[in-house]
């Protein structure tokens, strides 16, 4: 057993629907269980809420009821004479002092030898200006460095991740590249597996299963088109779509428009993910851009093979193409088609990557991860 320490883990929000959030519980519970004082804190309530496990059994603080505004810049002369925007600029300004005091109280509390997981990098501008004299702050990103780079989180990495004691992507490779950027206290952690399914999927429902936020990064809108080459095909199959989010009015019309509403099935969010995953033989992920993806690895341990685009080095380190899954080029869909094509006409293919992934998915064990978080603490306080 290691020797017991406070550890803090910092969030966008503890509740919001998404793959970060059940990291953050699940890994919450196994730090409990090695025998450390765990407390996760939120900058915000969320809107769309995750079911939280019940009870935690640690405590689960939002710095805010609601997300905070975003920060106002006046741009010129006018600007000056904007009262309103300014009066809400100078509330906006103390209520985040009064959030980072509220944070810098919590880290007081903290025994000697305490750590800070920063585990989005958004979070961090709080973290950043809070009191942690005597912690250990580590951040982490669950996106590729590609993902990153394309938007307004690497200029933040940048800015508030170098200084860190450490800060922690998903794969080896991602970190050689941030390493190559000039990131020196960069390293890797992959996210853990939960425990195995007592029961693997059978594989004889004909439906294939995603499961996801409706989202732009989640790319439902290319799945629907990759489905549009594969239906036809495969008048006997359907395409399960788990999940909730902003864009799903938006896709629902996409579904109708493509004459896919007999094939498709919204349904909706789920908190029974092996149980969605037993009705199915086949998982597709359609992804833009991904860290470690949760949902692929929870497919494969209920063995159901696995179809996705190679658009991150987390996605090819779970998947390893042609053994216990098949994946395609990043945003081609007719190869992604391809695909879904050759797993569901083959059931002896299924069966056979289906059983190969449930094995090999299990080098993520929560046993050997947590393992090795374990030898990072130990590692910093050197």
């Amino acid at each position: 057993m290691s020797r017991s320490r406070d550890v803090f883990i910092v969030s966008n929000s503890t509740d919001e629907l998404g793959g970060v959030t059940a990291w953050t519980h699940r890994t919450a519970q196994l730090f409990q269980e090695q025998g450390h004082r765990v407390h996760t804190i939120g900058i915000h309530a969320a809107e769309l809420r995750m079911a939280l496990p019940e009870p935690p059994g640690y405590p689960v603080t939002p710095l805010y009821p609601s997300h905070p505004p975003t920060p106002w810049t006046p741009q010129g002369v006018r600007d000056r004479f904007r009262f309103t925007a300014r009066r809400d600029e100078a509330a906006r300004t103390a209520r985040k002092r009064q959030a980072v005091d509220r944070l810098s109280e919590i880290f007081r509390a903290a025994r000697p030898g305490g750590v800070v997981i920063v585990s989005q990098v958004w979070a961090m501008e709080w973290v950043g200006e809070a009191d942690t004299t005597g912690l250990r702050v580590i951040g982490m990103s669950h996106e590729s460095y590609d993902y990153s780079r394309a938007s307004h989180r690497y200029r933040w990495i940048k800015n508030h991740y170098a200084g860190l004691d450490h800060w922690l992507v998903l794969t080896e490779e991602d970190a050689d590249i941030w390493a190559g950027d000039g990131m020196n206290n960069v390293g890797f952690m992959p996210n853990a597996l939960a425990a195995l399914p007592e029961v693997p999927s059978p594989r004889r429902v004909k439906a294939v299963t995603s499961i996801g936020r409706l989202t732009d990064q989640k790319g439902i809108d290319m799945l629907l088109d990759t489905w549009a080459l594969v239906a036809p095909k495969r008048p006997d199959w359907r395409l399960d779509v788990y999940g909730a989010g902003e864009d799903e009015a938006g896709l629902r019309a996409q579904c109708a428009d493509l004459g896919l509403d007999g094939s498709v099935a919204w349904r909706g969010r789920t908190d029974d993910v092996p149980g969605a995953l037993a009705a199915s033989s086949v998982f597709v992920q359609s992804s833009r851009g991904e860290g470690f993806p949760l949902a692929l690895m929870e497919a494969m341990a209920s063995a159901v093979p696995c179809a996705a685009f190679d658009c991150a080095p987390g996605v090819r380190e779970i998947v390893r193409h042609g053994e216990d899954g098949l994946l395609a080029p990043a945003g081609d869909i007719g190869e992604l088609a391809d695909r879904l094509l050759r797993l569901t006409g083959n059931p002896r293919m299924r069966d056979a990557m289906g059983d190969r992934a449930r094995a090999n998915v299990q080098r993520f064990s929560e046993v050997e991860v947590m393992r090795r978080w374990e030898e990072l603490f130990t590692f910093l306080e050197r």
